[in-house]
């Protein structure tokens, strides 16, 4: 080896270098992309017990939509809620809405970020208003923060009740009105600074059937006349006939998505992550049986999925033939790993799992 070779020092990348490494290396979303989540991990530590909310969760939402997150709980919706609204940090993975970097925002950015870019509304009824201002006062009172000039606030929060429907309520305290008209008050609140996106984690949990539907229409509403990408969180099964695109999520993970193209029609896809991974759905998994491996057959226009024991003989894999891939079998999460044209579900035929 050359003497000026071996007095020259070798160092390790620091862990910010490997960090905007790897960030660099990740495809750039698509312009449309307002909200961009990619191998997101969130992990809590109590006690020496560690607990993974999110699990590498990949997901995109692009500017105009109204999208729903739906989920068992604990599935990780609001984890990943509290990280889109600035008051959480994920562990790892990248996240980023409307431009900004929320893992590299700091305190003054963050703050901003929370008061102009996003809004939040609460399923709590009584986390969203103060209860000594009326409905236009608490409508009012996030402009103070941006510097919103002062004459021009009660002309936005009476706009900004009438387009919601509540511009009756105006003089009101949160105490004089019903729990439904609260949180569209609060929907108000949240758009009162021009967000470029609304998050709603569970607003209709606490209302009944017919005061959910009247929070439902006002989203509709922040969403259609105001320009706002609306991101909501609920268990409400039925909330895929309220917005035109439904995420399941999964033990951290999004596993399906259901597009509704009008009011009779809707298909639910698979989601296939960027390391080739999907979840199966479990009544696939029950149906055939599936555990631990699973073969895959690529066929000309769709992958086979099959139980491993349906074929013992098999030792090799021939061209255009069979992969056994491992499969945790008790609820199909990383069933399978391998590229489709469209990442669909798709319907069964036979015994065998296969997704066309």
């Amino acid at each position: 080896m050359n003497p000026a070779e071996r007095s020259t020092p070798v160092t390790a990348p620091s862990l910010a270098a490997l960090e905007e490494r790897a960030r660099a290396g990740q495809d750039p979303p698509p312009p449309d992309t307002l909200i961009a989540c990619d191998s997101l991990v969130r992990i809590f530590r109590t006690e020496g017990v560690e607990v993974q909310a999110l699990q590498g969760l990949d997901l995109h939402v692009d500017e105009g939509e109204m999208t729903a997150l739906v989920g068992a709980s604990g599935s990780g919706k609001s984890t990943l809620l509290g990280i889109l609204s600035g008051l959480d940090v994920p562990t790892a993975g990248t996240a980023r809405v409307a431009g900004h970097d929320l893992l590299a925002l700091g305190a003054r950015e963050r703050l901003a970020y929370r008061r102009r870019t996003v809004g939040f509304v609460w399923q709590q009824t009584g986390s969203n208003l103060l209860p000594y201002l009326t409905a236009r006062e608490n409508v009012m009172l996030p402009m103070r923060y941006t510097r919103v000039p002062r004459r021009q606030r009660p002309a936005r929060a009476e706009e900004l009740l009438a387009t919601l429907g509540i511009a009756h309520c105006r003089d009101r305290r949160p105490g004089e009105l019903s729990g439904g008209e609260q949180q569209r008050v609060a929907i108000a609140v949240a758009g009162a600074n021009e967000p470029r996106v609304l998050l709603a984690d569970e607003p209709t949990g606490e209302l009944d059937t017919a005061s959910g539907a009247e929070v439902f229409a006002a989203l509709r509403r922040a969403n259609e006349h105001l320009g706002v990408t609306v991101l909501i969180v609920t268990h409400d099964a039925q909330v895929s006939d309220q917005v035109s695109r439904t995420v399941r999520i999964r033990d951290g993970r999004t596993s399906t998505e259901t597009l509704r193209h009008d009011a009779t029609r809707a298909e639910e896809f698979a989601v296939l992550d960027r390391a080739g991974r999907l979840q199966l759905p479990r009544e696939y998994v029950e149906r055939y049986a599936l555990s631990r491996r699973v073969r895959l057959t690529a066929e000309t226009d769709h992958v086979g999925v099959r139980r491993a024991q349906d074929d013992q003989s098999a030792t090799a894999l021939p061209p255009g033939g069979e992969r056994p891939v491992a499969s945790d079998g008790a609820d199909g999460r990383d069933s399978g790993s391998s590229s489709t044209s469209d990442g669909s579900s798709g319907t069964s035929s036979s015994n065998t799992g296969e997704a066309r």
